[in-house]
C-alpha cells in the first residue's frame, strides 16, 4: 500500500471584501491551502507547520486546527472530495501586492511542500467597485431571499436560486460561488457542514467558464420541508483559486424550505 502524500492541490492568497452581518472590517485578506486527498490518514495528522510569507517580510502562521467562525484560522473538511483545506482569515486590511508563498512542514521530517503566487491590485479595484455601486440590486435580487417560504407544493429537490449577476448590471466580468448550509442565520451558518456548495474550482477542469458570470444554480441536495437554509454567495475574479485577487463575501441570506 502506498504512503500517504501530502500534495498542494491549490493556494489562494487574496484580498476579501467582508459585507457579512458582523462589525468586521470590510478590507481583509486571506489564505486558502487546498489539498489532495492523501490516500491514508486526513492531512492534518501529517502537518507540523503552515507558514505563509509575502513581501516586506510579512510572515503569519496557519493554525493546524479545526476551523470555526470564531476562530478563522484552520482546517475544514470537505466531503464531497475526501480533503481539507486550510483557511485563515485576516481583518488587517487588504495585501500588498507581490509573491506569496506557504510552506508546510510534515511531521515526518521530509522537505516542507511550497506553493506561491502573486497578488495584483487591479483586480480588487475594479470588482469592488462594481459591487459597492449594485450592491442593493445584487441582495434583493435573490430569489428564494432572505425570508422567504418556498410554496407548499414547490419541489424539495432541484430547487433553483437566482440572482443578477454584475455582468449584467455592470458589465464587470465575475465569478460566483454558492454554499448552502442548514439553519436561520450567520449564526447558524456552519462551514464545516454544507448541505450543498457549487465548486467551481472542481469544475473548472472540464469546464474552464465555470461559474462565470453565473446567475443561477440548481441545489441538487434534497431539502427538507418546513426546514430552514442559510446561504451566502461569494463573487471572485477567477475560477482558479491560483489566480484569484479578490473575493467578495456577499450577505446571508435565508428561507424556509
Amino acid at each position: 500500500m502506498a504512503a500517504a502524500q501530502l500534495r498542494i492541490f491549490d493556494l489562494m492568497a487574496c484580498n476579501v471584501y467582508w459585507d457579512f452581518e458582523t462589525p468586521d472590517p470590510r478590507e481583509q485578506h486571506k489564505f486558502l491551502v487546498a489539498f489532495y486527498p492523501t490516500g491514508g490518514p486526513p492531512v492534518h495528522e501529517l502537518i507540523d507547520t503552515i507558514t505563509a510569507y509575502g513581501p516586506n517580510g510579512y510572515r503569519v502562521e496557519i493554525a493546524n486546527q479545526p476551523f470555526t467562525p470564531k476562530n478563522r484560522n484552520g482546517h475544514i473538511y470537505d466531503r464531497t472530495t475526501d480533503s481539507h483545506w486550510y483557511m485563515l482569515n485576516l481583518a488587517t486590511g487588504f495585501m500588498e501586492a507581490g509573491e506569496y508563498r506557504i510552506e508546510v512542514t510534515p511531521k515526518d521530517g521530509g522537505a516542507p511542500v511550497v506553493a506561491s503566487r502573486v497578488q495584483q491590485a487591479g483586480p480588487t479595484e475594479a470588482l469592488v467597485g462594481a459591487y459597492e455601486n449594485h450592491r442593493k440590486e445584487i441582495y434583493d435580487s435573490f430569489t428564494p431571499g432572505q425570508g422567504d417560504v418556498l410554496d407548499a407544493d414547490a419541489p424539495r429537490q432541484g430547487v433553483d436560486v437566482r440572482w443578477s449577476p454584475l455582468s449584467t448590471l455592470s458589465g464587470q466580468d465575475a465569478y460566483y460561488i454558492f454554499r448552502l448550509a442548514r439553519g436561520a442565520s450567520i449564526a447558524e451558518f456552519d462551514t464545516q457542514n454544507l448541505h450543498w456548495w457549487d465548486n467551481i474550482f472542481i469544475q473548472r477542469v472540464t469546464d474552464p467558464t465555470a461559474g462565470l458570470n453565473r446567475e443561477t444554480v440548481t441545489v441538487t441536495a434534497p431539502l427538507e420541508p418546513g426546514a430552514p437554509y442559510v446561504y451566502f454567495t461569494e463573487i471572485t475574479d477567477s475560477n482558479a483559486m491560483g489566480d484569484t485577487n479578490i473575493c467578495v463575501f456577499q450577505p446571508h441570506q435565508s428561507f424556509r424550505a
